[in-house]
């Protein structure tokens, strides 16, 4: 059977679990998120490997891009990706990727960008079951109204990583006052 490697990294808003396979970045995801179990049990099955702990190049290039990007040098990572997960969520989470640095979407304007309006719902339990956290930008998206809702790392953490990007204005800010 083939092996992830897994490591643990803090960073300032969070520890991560990080896993590669075959010189990729598997996980980059919150190490103490509700659904930790089911995303690694997922991502073990669709790649037919098991964890191993131990720390990797692929690691220590992720990182080192973190690091960069948590000092606000680095607006997109360029470092390789797998992602393990079904036509839809791969759909969902590739269009993740064209929220830029400092921006923000709603789920009803990604539901709709998927040609999916009414499917609200399915496109944020994808973007909830995203294994590439930062990586794969799911903290960029926001409720219609403009409020903070769900984040994996938790809201502290995503409202953090938001300001990091200059993505959120005065009126968001109140709601973590």
């Amino acid at each position: 059977m083939s092996k992830i490697a897994i490591s643990y990294h803090t960073t300032p808003v969070g520890e991560l679990i990080i896993g590669s396979f075959h010189h990729q970045i598997c996980i980059c995801d919150w190490r103490y998120r509700r659904q930790r179990d089911r995303i690694d049990l997922r991502i073990k099955t669709g790649l037919k490997a098991d964890f191993i702990y131990t720390t990797t190049e692929m690691h220590h290039q992720l990182i080192d891009q973190l690091n960069s990007y948590f000092k606000g040098e680095l607006r997109s990572f360029s470092i390789p990706t797998i992602t393990v997960g079904t036509v839809f969520q791969k759909k969902v989470w590739n269009e993740l990727l064209n929220i830029s640095y400092g921006s923000t979407v709603s789920y009803s304007t990604l539901s709709r960008k998927l040609n999916h309006p009414q499917a609200i719902r399915a496109v944020a339990t994808a973007n909830g079951a995203n294994a590439l956290s930062i990586l794969i930008p799911c903290h960029r998206v926001i409720g219609k109204d403009g409020d903070l809702t769900g984040y994996a790392g938790g809201l502290p953490a995503k409202k953090k990583l938001l300001q990091l990007e200059g993505a959120l204005n005065n009126d968001q800010l109140y709601l973590f006052k």
